[in-house]
C-alpha cells in the first residue's frame, strides 16, 4: 500500500486547526492543495476523515479514532528524520570497511585509533580477508570501502594507492641470518622458509618475482595467513618471507626483520570503493582519513 505521508499531515493540521485556511496556513501551502490532499488520501484509505460543510468541519467517527495513530506517524517520522540529519551533520553511525589480515595489524590500528577519537561513538566493523575476498565484500557491499593488494580490479570498484609494503625475511634472533641487516634473496637458498600459500594475494607476487631471478627457495611450510607464518617463527621452526606489515611492532622480542634485496620485491596496497557508491558519512569520514594518512 502506498504511503501518504502529506494526506496524514494535512489530516492532522485540518484536525488540529479546526479549518481548511488555518491549516493550510501553518503547512504554507494553499488552501486547494490541502483539500486536493486531504481528498487524495481518503480516496486511498476508501473511508472519510473529515466532515465538512460551508460552516464548519467535523472528525468523522474513523477520523477521531485515528487521528491519536496519525499524531504519533508524523512524531515518529520527524524524530527519525532529525535522526538522520544529525547523524550526517555529526559523521555518526556504523562503518564496514573489508581489508587483508596485514593490514589490520600494523597500518590499521594507528588510523582507527585517531577515528574514534574524533567520533567515539561510531562502530566499525573491520573484515579481514585475503586480496580478493576484499574485493568480493566491497561489491556485494558488505563494506563500504576496502584495502587490498593493487593490481588488476573489478571494473565496477576504483582504487587509489595507499603505500608500499615490502617483503622482508623475519627469523627468531637464534637463528643464522638474524645479525644480517640486509641480503639478497639468493642467499636464503640453504634455509629452510615459511611461505604463503596459494590463497593469499602475495603469492603471486612473490611467485613471480623468483621466477624473473630464476631461484628457487626452500619452502618446506606452507600457510594461508602471515600471522600464523609469524607465530611458526616465534615458536622457532623457520624463517619466514612475509610483508613487513605483518610483524606488530614489539610483539614479538625475539623475532628480528632483515630486508631483501635484489631484487626488493614489494606489494601495492590500494584503497577500494564502488565506483557509484555513495559513502555513508561515517564511512566518508573514516575513507578521507584514510587517504590523508597514506
Amino acid at each position: 500500500m502506498k504511503i501518504d505521508t502529506l494526506g496524514v499531515e494535512a489530516f492532522v493540521a485540518i484536525a488540529e486547526q479546526g479549518s481548511f485556511g488555518k491549516a493550510a496556513r501553518r503547512l504554507h501551502i494553499t488552501q486547494t492543495a490541502l483539500t486536493r490532499r486531504l481528498q487524495n488520501f481518503e480516496a486511498l484509505l476508501g473511508v472519510t476523515l473529515v466532515e465538512r460543510t460551508t460552516r464548519s468541519v467535523a472528525l468523522s467517527a474513523i477520523g477521531r479514532e485515528f487521528l491519536p495513530e496519525a499524531r504519533r506517524l508524523i512524531t515518529e517520522l520527524a524524530a527519525a528524520l532529525l535522526e538522520i540529519q544529525e547523524r550526517g551533520r555529526a559523521q555518526r553511525g556504523e562503518v564496514s570497511i573489508a581489508c587483508v589480515p596485514t593490514v589490520g595489524v600494523r597500518y590499521l590500528p594507528r588510523i582507527i585509533e585517531e577515528y574514534t577519537s574524533r567520533h567515539p561513538h561510531n562502530r566499525i566493523k573491520i573484515l579481514d580477508h585475503a586480496s580478493s575476498a576484499v574485493a568480493d565484500a566491497v561489491l556485494r557491499r558488505e563494506a563500504e570501502f576496502g584495502i587490498h593488494i593493487g593490481g588488476h580490479h573489478h571494473p565496477e570498484l576504483t582504487s587509489v594507492p595507499l603505500l608500499s609494503d615490502r617483503f622482508v625475511l623475519i627469523c627468531r634472533s637464534d637463528h643464522p641470518l638474524a645479525k644480517r641487516r640486509s641480503l639478497a634473496w639468493q642467499e636464503l637458498r640453504p634455509h629452510p622458509l615459511v611461505f604463503v600459500g596459494a590463497v593469499s594475494g602475495n603469492r603471486p607476487l612473490l611467485d613471480a618475482a623468483l621466477a624473473r631471478r630464476h631461484l628457487e627457495l626452500d619452502s618446506q611450510y606452507e600457510v594461508q595467513h602471515s600471522s600464523t607464518a609469524v607465530g611458526l617463527v616465534a615458536a622457532g621452526v623457520a624463517a619466514a618471507i612475509v610483508p613487513g606489515l605483518a610483524l606488530e611492532e614489539g610483539a614479538h622480542p625475539s623475532l628480528r626483520v632483515v630486508a631483501l634485496t635484489d631484487p626488493v620485491v614489494a606489494r601495492s596496497l590500494v584503497l577500494v570503493r564502488r565506483k557509484t557508491a555513495q559513502l555513508s558519512p561515517a564511512a566518508q569520514a573514516l575513507y578521507d582519513l584514510v587517504r590523508a594518512r597514506s
